[in-house]
């Protein structure tokens, strides 16, 4: 009886003893769960805003995430997926350098186990959780209409257009160029040919813009595919005295341009809303690990912004489109 008593005491002692301890499934669930955002290159202020809202939404939603910037090279890119599977991140965001690429960082995430969620540019197959785009086609369209209306009001419809593009290897390059393409055969205008960016410098910007000018004689205008470089499409203008005489319109958008817009030296911008991409990626990821299900394929709307309604969209285009007054710091 003796014995019993004894032995009751000790489990009683051992169990009090990890009563006060918290048990390793609960300490696992106390962590903040982890996310990696891996970009093409955060150098692209397009990028960096996508991630300050992706980071915002993940703060809100209790998630710790990391920035990998790939910096447009595609093994940096393979080397910071392998980092994040070992480090056993419970999400991955991924906005790849090309869609082919993207296949292969699905193919080694899902060996892995761990979900993912694409934030634009897209991938030419392969398993995710949510593909999180703009409507590219549409927007494309939008603006070839807005710089077509604006050639034929200059009565320009007889010039060409050239393209300074992203790399067509791209979902989103390849229906960029076609929505463009569709509003310029409904006008009539002829394009000039096309220019695909690599480095997405100053100076390659400027060289592909000088090209176009100078392979042209009747060129009327450029569309630049993106936007941070669009001083160097300007000055290559200038300095082929050209100014006055072609219209430059582009893809998504820089601060400046809530004053060069109104101004008349840019037509007008497809605006992508990346603050919102950021946080609607983050989103659907929270709600694919609490088993919620979430929409497969998810486009946001582009602003197409001209001197006529810039106003009216200044709100959303502060906050979704430049990531400005929303209360998060860079």
């Amino acid at each position: 009886m003796q014995k019993i008593s004894r032995f009751l005491i000790g489990l009683i002692v051992v169990f009090a003893f990890f009563l006060g301890m918290p048990l390793e499934a609960d300490a696992d669930q106390a962590q903040p769960k982890k996310l990696a955002y891996l970009v093409s290159d955060l150098r692209i202020p397009f990028w960096e805003i996508m991630w300050r809202g992706a980071r915002g939404k993940a703060k809100e939603l209790g998630y710790d995430i990391a920035v990998y910037s790939a910096e447009n090279d595609a093994k940096t890119e393979m080397q910071f997926t392998a980092q994040v599977i070992r480090d056993k991140v419970d999400g991955i965001i991924v906005s790849p350098t090309n869609s082919s690429a993207c296949v292969t960082i699905l193919k080694l995430a899902k060996a892995a186990g761990i979900p993912v969620v694409i934030s634009d540019i897209g991938t030419d197959n392969g398993d995710y959780v949510s593909y999180i785009s703009s409507d590219n086609r549409h927007g494309a369209y939008q603006l070839g209409r807005i710089l077509t209306e604006r050639m034929l009001e200059l009565d320009w419809q007889d010039g060409r257009v050239g393209i300074i593009s992203i790399p067509q290897k791209r979902a989103n390059g390849k229906a960029r160029t076609a929505g463009f393409m569709q509003a310029l055969d409904e006008a009539g205008i002829k394009g000039a040919g096309l220019r695909q960016q690599m480095t997405f410098s100053y100076q390659e910007t400027y060289d592909f813009a000088k090209e176009l000018i100078e392979a042209n004689a009747d060129l009327r205008a450029l569309w630049l595919q993106g936007s941070d470089r669009y001083q160097g499409a300007l000055d290559a203008i200038a300095n082929t005295g050209k100014a006055g005489e072609i219209l430059l319109i582009t893809f998504d958008a820089e601060p400046e341009f809530l004053d060069l817009i109104p101004q008349g030296i840019l037509v007008g911008a497809g605006m992508q809303q990346p603050y919102l991409m950021g946080e609607t990626a983050v989103k659907a990821m929270d709600e694919h690990i609490n088993g919620t299900a979430v929409d497969k394929d998810m486009q946001l709307p582009i602003l197409a912004v001209s001197t006529k309604n810039i106003e009216l969209l200044m709100p959303v285009i502060k906050r979704n489109v430049l990531g400005l007054e929303t209360g998060i710091s860079n």
